[in-house]
Order: C-alpha cells, then structure tokens, then sequence
C-alpha cells in the first residue's frame, strides 16, 4: 500500500514534503535541546554526540544500501532493453531465410512490433494505455507464431525454421522478463525505514544544536537538503516509467530506423 501511494506522487511534491520534514524534525530537536540545556552536564553532552555520530553513521549505510538496489534494478531494466533490440533484430533477420508469403508476414510484423514496444514504453503510468499496449504485444506474438507454425509444417526438418522459432521464442519470453523488471522495487519496508531513520537522525542533529552554545543552521539545513536530495534520486531510480531518470529506449529507436530500410 505505501509503494503505491509513493509511486503514484509527484518526485517534487515527494522531496518538498520530506525536506519540509527534515526541517521540522531538526527545528524540533534543537528546541528540545535548548530546553534541557542548562540541566546536561559535559559527560551527557559527549554521550549524545556519540550516539549521534553513531546515527550519523547507520542513516550512511542504510542510504548506500538503498541507493545500490535501486540502481542495480536500474541497470537490469537498461539491460533489458538492450536483450530486446537485439532479439527483435535477430528474429528479422532469420525470418529473411522463411519462405514466401511468410518471410514478408513475419518481416512487416516485426516492424509494427518494434513501435508497438515503444508505445508500451511511452505508456508511463496511465493504465488504460498499458493495457492496450500489452494486448497489441500479446496480439503480435500470436499471430508472428501462427506463421512459425505454419512454416513448421510444411517441413519440420528444417534448420532455418528452427533457428527462427528459436530466437522468436527469446523475443517472447524478454517481453515477460520487462513486465517483471517493471514491478520489481525496492522492498517498501526499506523505504518506511529511510524515511524514519533519515526524520530521526535530523532530529538527533538539531538536539545536539540546541545543547550547544552557537547553532550553525546553514550546515544542519544544508545536510537536510543533500540527505533529501539523495532519497529523492533513489526513489527517482525505483519509478521506471515516471521521473528525472528513466530507461532510454534509444536502442529500439534505432532498430526501427534500421528495419524501415529496404532489405537486401
């Protein structure tokens, strides 16, 4: 449930909100801090700096490790795109060996593919043109095997349909392994734990302000606004489909450009 809520807001509207919180919660703490002040000696002061430092250090942690899975989910649905261009562009070239009319059907059918793959892209997150994009998918892959079968028929033996049903088949299966790289995001647990850890450690930062002499806020507020920038880029990475990073499909750009040209 909060992936979803998370999913569906704004980048921007989701880094003002938890900046706006970061803030608080430091506002909060060095108000606490200062009220407590003058009731805390030297050796408490140290044992809350510890303690801070040692906050300091797990928010660290918990920000790297984020950051990697959200970037290693990245990188695979990148991955992806790649395995699919190129699959796409080796099923073209192998229906070249079909024979007629199918070498043509299957050619012209792959060509509409690749836009078809491409409108799934640039679907984003409106559900209505997802579902009509994956039912054109579902719907080219259909009808590109009914002519495998038909060529399968008239001679089972033979090698080149075997190698086209074979790379038809890699095509197939990177359409299911894009659908499951899609929905595969960071646990929603870890982001319920940066949030709060990232809250409270701020919120440490401000107490030991408010127990000391002098506040330097410019560095406590420029802390808060690298800490929110870092969530935001990691939440950015974990959207595929919306945001300031998304996937390039420049790859099945290219191979429509390159299947519209007339074949040797």
């Amino acid at each position: 449930m909060f992936g979803e809520v998370l999913y569906g807001i704004n980048e921007w509207i989701l880094f003002a909100a938890f900046l706006a919180c970061l803030f608080a919660a430091i506002e909060i703490g060095f108000l606490l801090g200062r009220r407590v002040r003058s009731v805390i000696d030297d050796r408490a002061r140290s044992h809350v700096n510890m303690i801070q430092a040692a906050v300091l250090g797990m928010l660290a942690l918990l920000l790297g490790f984020t950051f990697s899975m959200s970037m290693s989910r990245f990188e695979t649905r990148k991955q992806l795109v790649l395995e699919e261009s190129n699959a796409i562009g080796t099923t073209f070239l192998r229906a070249q060996l079909l024979p007629e009319p199918q070498r043509t059907e299957v050619s012209n059918l792959l060509r509409d593919y690749v836009g078809i793959r491409l409108d799934f892209y640039r679907a984003g997150i409106d559900p209505v043109m997802l579902r009509q994009a994956n039912e054109k998918t579902e719907q080219a892959h259909r009808e590109i095997w009914s002519r495998a079968v038909a060529v399968g028929k008239k001679d089972p033996r033979a090698v080149t349909t075997g190698v086209f049903i074979q790379s038809l088949n890699e095509m197939i299966d990177l359409h299911a392994k894009r659908m499951t790289a899609l929905e595969n995001h960071v646990p929603e647990v870890i982001f319920i734990l940066l949030y709060l850890v990232s809250i409270l450690t701020l919120g440490m930062v401000g107490y030991g302000c408010g127990l000391g002499t002098r506040r330097n806020l410019l560095m406590t507020m420029t802390a808060a606004f690298l800490i929110a920038s870092i969530v935001l880029v990691i939440v950015d990475l974990d959207r595929p489909r919306r945001g300031l990073v998304q996937v390039s499909q420049q790859r099945l750009i290219d191979l429509q450009e390159s299947l519209r040209r007339p074949f040797p």
